[in-house]
């Protein structure tokens, strides 16, 4: 079984006391770990304890933990790729070998975990950015998905027109609680100071390529097809990473 999902099983049976057709990208096991209040070295100091244990047991898999830097409590998450569904068959004794350090050292100082399964979508999507140290994530919650992703086509193929490329990582979320995001973008960035850069609306950027018109068409089509939307910054933990 994956580490990622491997951690959630843990964290859960463990007592808290203690459209258009999209091709298949790849899986992203994503795990949000609300931290207890005042527990944030605690909980940090047993991570970078796991991630020692795994490495030591020649654990193979990959994953970013990255720091949310707005919203309510201190939260991190937890996320790592996979390549097909049958990864979620493999069995990983490295992890197997540090249950107890998630146990002991990690657990005391969670206070809850959300853990859900998203695909990347390739055809709306970037190239990686190296050094990435800083992520913009936008999330949707969608009562019209045809024509959300209509409208979706539309700004990326304005965007890629202007500047060459797109802007972000786009992601549906597979399955998940009602409270579950449908999709989300992710605009990478090298550090905050990116964020001073100017950088046109895709509204603008629209319009330059369609008009007045067909902005305003499409901006009211992508509106009525959302039910929420919301975002929030976060920055890579590298010394949790691997």
């Amino acid at each position: 079984m994956n580490l990622f999902k491997k951690l959630f099983f843990i964290l859960l049976l463990l007592p808290l006391a203690t459209f258009a057709q999209e091709s298949k990208g790849t899986l992203l096991n994503i795990s949000e770990i609300t931290v207890k209040p005042g527990q944030d070295a605690q909980f940090n100091e047993g991570v970078k304890l796991w991630k020692e244990c795994y490495v030591k047991h020649h654990g193979t898999d990959h994953w970013n933990i990255w720091h949310r830097v707005q919203g309510i409590g201190n939260v991190y998450v937890l996320a790592g790729p996979m390549e097909k569904w049958a990864d979620m068959d493999k069995k990983d004794t490295s992890g197997d070998a540090c249950n107890k350090t998630v146990r002991d050292f990690i657990m005391p100082h969670i206070e809850k975990v959300d853990y859900n399964i998203a695909q990347s979508i390739p055809e709306f999507s970037r190239e990686t950015l190296k050094d990435t140290k800083l992520i913009w994530v936008t999330f949707f919650k969608i009562k019209n998905t045809p024509d959300f992703m209509d409208a979706v086509k539309g700004l990326n193929a304005a965007i890629k027109t202007t500047e060459g490329s797109y802007r972000w990582y786009f992601y549906k979320i597979m399955g998940g609680s009602p409270e579950t995001a449908d999709y989300f973008f992710t605009q990478p960035y090298k550090g905050f100071a990116d964020l001073d850069n100017d950088q046109s609306s895709v509204w603008k950027v629209y319009e330059k390529v369609n008009g007045a018109k067909a902005t305003d068409a499409i901006r009211t089509k992508i509106r009525n097809a959302i039910t929420l939307n919301w975002s929030y910054l976060y920055t890579l933990s590298e010394d949790l990473s691997n």
